[in-house]
Formats: structure tokens, C-alpha cells, sequence
């Protein structure tokens, strides 16, 4: 059947998942495109790649269904080929191939080069942070390493994404002038896990030695630090986040649970003394910082008391920003030889009440800052709101910053002072200063 696009060889390319696949599918894009291939991004194009995700169930469900819908564009001659990457093909290869055999072709997390081929384009090795950006013009994914070395039992990244290897230094510091020279002003550092880089190449955690180098890079206003581990944080990072102006006070640390048995079995390395000490030791080192950490309710075992002790924990900690996920069992991880006990209901509903307290401080955090001035970076226009951000939130899961727009005119990527006038759980409203 003919296709009835009307572009001819254009490749659109879908990113599933979180924003190391992000950073995966802008660098398959800068490659593609320095072969001089026509390349879009999740737009109109008769050859298809689906960068998929494969962590936890939900992710994979998305993957799958997103996989599914365009082997039915391709049957209905929309499409041309489909091709499949990423970690739900680097994990699950052989059952997909049987699943849904009419795919094109599957492809690991580390098969970029043979990707590269069935596209007709190489694989340009000279190419260090040559990518088409994906994101708002004003920040950029920098992935400082990949894999993961550490044990966890609920994870699978390690089966998908291998052992940990750092990027070094100078590689990093090329990407990032760059970046800078194409308009971006905000780094968001990305890894598996951020503490662990370094010991690789340099035989010792080296994180913040980088963001010396980093901070030198001109353009480059805003640094923020994402997915760090707590085992063995580096706490020299903090010194250089008091220092310098343009690492933001900003530590994203999924911390996953607080009861001492249940960090045990989740082989975390840590116990409840240790990580409330460590959290401790952040305020007192950078009390301006914001923490940002991640929780996983309705692991195997956990009791109603576990469950308690990590509700009366959120309460003590008042963590700025915090996201809570259900467990999800995933087989050929050490957790999956236990059993999945606690029932989907249950977990929902321990999901929801952390989420509650979590919004109620929250929204006690943001009345403080009524009347406060920030600086403030404008990410884009939605309806009649310039939609914003401070140095302490991420963009898509922390706080906005919202600013009338019939009242004010301003540029996204730019930045400006913004007073604060009202306040709700996860939304500050304001006015230029």
C-alpha cells in the first residue's frame, strides 16, 4: 500500500519515559541529521523510531500501546517502517519480536551505530554534543554518565542501561559551550545516579569537580543537579553549591522509603539515622537548599507500621518537592523473588495520603513566599500566564511560577524578578518587579 505522507523519508522520532531518553533521542537526532537526513520530533514523518521506556509497569504499558498504534498506521500505509529502541527493546527483544513480529526492527540501549545504519545515516564519532535539543530553548539534559553500579532491589535500570560510565570532563564541558552557544542558559545534570561519577575515570566521586568546570562555560546561568544517591554523597558538591552563583540550590535525592527493614530489603545501604543525619547535614551546609526527593509505597512487606513510620518521616523532613510512585514487580530484579503482597488498592491509597501531607506543606511553604522577589526563568506562554520557574524547581515536576500576560510582555528564556502576590499547593502567582 502507498503511503499517504507527504514528506518521503522523514523520520519522526518518539521519546517515551524520563529525560535520559530525552537526552538518547536528541542525540540520535543531531547524528541523523549531520548524515543529512530529513529528522523531526514526534511530528508528521513516514519512518518511525520509538525510543521506549521500560521501568516500571505503567511506562511499559505506554511503550507497548505507543508500539501498537503505529504498526497500525503502517498497516494502513501511513507509515512506512517502524523501528523500536530503547529500554523496553533492550530488556524485552525477544518477546516483543514475537509479539508484535511486523516491527521493522528492534535495537538496545547501546545500539545506536546499528540504528544509525538501518536509518542509511553513520555513526559520526566526532560528533561530542552535536544533538537537537528537544527541550524549551533555555535549558538542556546534560547526561553526565550511564548505567548504574548500585544493588536495588526494585530496580531494572542496571538490566537495560549496564554498569556505570562516566562521560569524561572536557566531553562534557564541549557539549555544554555548545548548548550555550545555541541559547541555552539552564544545564539540568542527569545520570542514573550523579554521586557515583567519576569513580570510573578518576578513581574518585568527582561531581564536584565538574561543576567547577561547568560554572566557567559562558551563557550557561543555571546548573541543577538531578537523581543523586544517598550512599556516599560527595559532600564537597555542597560547598561548590554555596560558591558559586550558578549552581542552583537545588538537590534532586529519591530516597524510595525511611523504615529501616524496608531499606534493608530495597538493599539501599543506608538506614533511617543515616539519611535523616545526611538531610540534617544539607540544611545545615546550604539552608536555602531545595530538596526534591521520590518515595515507592507497597514494596513487598511493607506493614501498615512501616507505612506510618514513613508518614510521620514526610511530615518531619517538610522536603520542598517530593513525588511518590506505587511498586511496581519487575521480574529478573531481586525483589521479584519476593512476594508482591501488599494489594493495588492499598498502594494507591498510601500513594495518595503522602501526596496529601505532602501538598498541605506544599502549599505552607509557598504562603511564605508571598511577597518575596525571585529570579525567575519564563519556560513558555499557556493562555493568558507567561508560565515561569525559580532556581528551585525543575521543570515538568516542581512548582510554576505564573504571570499575567494581558498585564506584561515577556520572552520565554529569558529571565526576570519576579514578586510574588499569591500562593497555592504546587502554583505561585506574580508580578515583574
Amino acid at each position: 500500500m502507498r503511503t499517504k505522507s507527504l514528506k518521503k523519508n522523514r523520520i519522526n522520532v518518539v521519546t517515551l519515559g524520563c529525560s535520559k531518553n530525552v537526552y538518547d533521542s536528541e542525540v540520535l537526532m543531531g547524528q541523523l541529521k549531520a548524515s543529512g537526513k530529513d529528522v523531526v520530533h514526534e511530528q508528521d514523518g513516514n519512518i518511525v523510531v520509538i525510543n521506549t521506556c521500560g521501568f516500571i509497569n505503567n511506562a511499559k504499558e505506554e511503550s507497548v500501546n505507543t508500539i501498537l498504534e503505529f504498526m497500525q498506521k503502517k498497516e494502513d500505509g501511513d507509515v512506512d517502517k517502524v523501528f523500536v529502541t530503547g529500554c523496553l527493546s533492550e530488556r524485552y527483544k525477544p518477546d516483543l519480536q514475537k509479539e508484535i513480529p511486523n516491527v521493522d526492527e528492534y535495537f538496545g540501549t547501546t545500539e545506536l551505530p546499528s540504528l544509525l545504519k538501518a536509518l542509511g545515516a553513520d555513526y559520526k564519532h566526532e560528533l561530542i554534543g552535536e544533538r537537537l535539543t528537544t527541550t524549551p530553548k533555555n535549558y538542556a539534559y546534560l547526561k553526565i554518565a550511564e548505567g548504574c553500579d548500585r544493588p536495588c532491589s526494585f530496580c531494572a535500570i542496571p538490566l537495560m542501561r549496564g554498569k556505570h560510565k562516566s562521560t569524561p570532563i572536557e566531553d562534557l564541558v564541549v557539549e555544554a559551550k555548545k548548548l550555550a552557544a545555541n541559547g541555552v542558559k539552564e544545564l539540568i545534570l542527569i545520570a542514573q545516579d550523579l554521586t557515583y561519577y567519576g569513580l570510573d575515570l578518576y578513581k574518585k566521586r568527582n561531581l564536584a569537580e565538574l561543576l567547577e568546570a561547568l560554572v566557567k562555560v559562558e551563557g550557561i546561568e543555571w546548573i541543577r543537579l538531578h537523581y543523586a544517591f544517598p550512599t556516599g554523597f560527595p559532600m564537597d558538591v555542597l560547598d561548590v553549591m554555596k560558591r558559586e552563583p550558578k549552581v542552583c540550590n537545588y538537590l534532586d535525592i529519591p530516597l524510595q522509603h525511611i523504615s529501616d527493614s524496608i531499606l534493608k530489603s530495597m538493599r539501599r545501604g543506608t538506614t533511617k539515622a543515616k539519611t535523616t543525619k545526611l538531610l540534617e547535614d544539607f540544611r545545615t551546609k546550604v539552608p536555602e537548599m531545595t530538596i526534591r526527593t521520590t518515595l515507592i509505597v507497597g514494596y513487598p512487606g511493607e506493614t501498615e507500621e512501616d507505612f506510618e513510620t514513613l508518614k510521620q518521616w514526610v511530615k518531619a523532613m517538610r522536603f520542598e518537592r517530593l513525588g511518590c510512585f506505587t511498586y511496581s514487580h519487575e521480574e529478573n530484579t531481586h525483589a521479584y523473588n519476593l512476594e508482591d503482597d501488599v494489594p493495588e488498592a492499598v498502594k494507591m491509597e498510601r500513594a495518595n495520603q503522602i501526596m496529601e501531607i505532602q501538598s498541605q506543606i506544599s502549599w505552607e511553604l509557598n504562603q511564605q513566599k508571598i511577597g518575596q522577589e525571585f529570579k525567575v526563568v519564563i519556560d513558555r506562554k499557556e493562555g493568558n500566564y507567561f508560565v515561569g520557574r525559580t532556581e528551585y524547581d525543575s521543570p515538568d515536576v516542581d512548582n510554576e511560577v505564573l504571570i499575567d500576560a494581558t498585564k506584561t510582555y515577556l520572552k520565554t528564556g529569558e529571565f526576570t524578578t519576579v514578586k510574588i502576590t499569591e500562593a497555592e499547593d504546587f502554583d505561585l502567582y506574580g508580578e515583574v518587579v
